[in-house]
């Protein structure tokens, strides 16, 4: 098991790794980040269905999966110092119920998001060269 979280992210849709490049500059958190495709999936204890439908974080302690906006979260409290606050408002309720359901609507329509095309909308399995 790596010795920092692991972020995993879809890294054939242009909105997400534009957005990866936005967290890095700004956030700063300590955190590989790792695009699904390239990472084993069996070793990390994650599906590929999954990796495909959500950013995971991965803990390197025990292994503990996380994802959607609790991911987004353990991001933010592990960046620099400003942004530990916001991850820990997005984990309280009625916020992390909010954050659930912006997530979802973000993520199924992530190729009409700048950066994303209608590949991006396609399962994994159905994708041919990445154009996104």
């Amino acid at each position: 098991m790596a010795s920092q979280p692991i972020l995993l992210f879809d890294g054939d849709c242009g909105f997400c790794g534009r957005t990866i490049e936005i967290v890095r500059r700004t956030i700063q958190p300590r955190v590989q980040f790792v695009p699904w495709q390239y990472a084993d999936l069996a070793a990390l204890d994650v599906t590929e269905d999954r990796a495909d439908r959500e950013v995971l974080w991965i803990s390197p302690v025990g292994g503990k999966v996380y994802g959607g906006p609790r991911a987004l979260s353990a991001v933010l409290m592990c960046g620099r110092r400003r942004w530990w606050w916001l991850g820990l408002v997005l984990r309280l309720p009625p916020v992390n119920w909010t954050a659930r359901g912006v997530y979802r609507v973000v993520a199924k329509n992530r190729h009409r998001l700048p950066g994303g095309t209608a590949s991006c909308s396609l399962p994994a399995h159905m994708r041919g060269k990445p154009d996104c």
